[in-house]
């Protein structure tokens, strides 16, 4: 009961921080510029086309654009590191077969994909209110779009596997194997050209925009640990009821 009301609590707090940086991004930030966003190439956009500089092609920017970044981007990160935690637990799982690792890496998995269902929402708002398309083909959406497919693949392995140990043995090396996307989405802005932005460049962020950033980033860490822990409980206590269901009945 403890490890569940330290969950309740992170939960709360967790959404109080959230709240507070959406109203601290919306209402305090400085917005960076209305003008322009510079893509390497022309697309089909509702955004007004400015011309063509030495750097690329100039569109009108939206002011949400900006502010989204605020939700997307914890929302994004925390879906890497509950990943990160589904891969280890996986891996803990392949050494010892033990069970209880088998099943944290499922309930991790479980919260992955909430994260990456909210990442893909907010990205899509991001992209329509920054370039005017609901989506684009360029390196960070394909690598997240190719991990979300990954992420949804690993519960139809396991719907498919009748045998308790090879569904959990199949699961945890598919889990391994997946998350090697995770890095390669969050480091490819950094390593090819993309139009996707890059959160901390060589100037930093202003201290009204580093503060709600910050702000985000824990209370959607806070979230994560606490629908993990919650499921966990929840899937200690469904342990425990059918193991007192199958004394009762032996």
């Amino acid at each position: 009961m403890k490890q569940l009301r330290t969950a309740i609590v992170l939960l709360i707090v967790g959404g109080l921080l959230t709240t507070v940086d959406l109203f601290w991004a919306f209402f305090r930030s400085t917005v960076v510029s209305f003008g322009t966003v510079t893509l390497s190439k022309t697309v089909e956009t509702a955004r007004p086309f400015l011309g063509r500089s030495a750097l690329g092609f100039q569109y009108g920017k939206a002011w949400f654009s900006q502010k989204i970044f605020y939700f997307h981007v914890p929302v994004a990160e925390a879906s890497f590191l509950v990943f990160g935690v589904a891969a280890f637990f996986a891996i803990r799982f392949l050494m010892t077969r033990r069970r209880d690792f088998d099943t944290k890496s499922r309930i991790a998995m479980e919260t992955t994909l909430l994260f990456v269902i909210l990442t893909m929402v907010t990205g899509d708002l991001w992209t329509r209110a920054s370039w005017g398309v609901w989506w684009q083909w360029e390196p960070r959406l394909t690598t997240y779009f190719i991990m979300t497919l990954l992420v949804i693949a690993y519960f139809v392995l396991r719907n498919s596997v009748e045998d308790e140990e090879r569904r959990a043995v199949y699961a945890s090396a598919f889990c391994i194997i997946a998350f090697i996307d995770a890095p390669i989405s969050f480091m490819i802005t950094r390593l090819i050209p993309s139009d996707h932005p890059v959160v901390f460049t060589e100037g930093g962020l202003d201290p009204s925009q580093l503060i709600p950033f910050i702000i985000g980033q824990i209370g959607m860490l806070m979230i994560g640990y606490a629908i993990y822990s919650m499921r966990m409980h929840e899937e200690l206590l469904q342990e425990r009821l059918a193991a007192a269901k199958e004394s009762l009945e032996g």
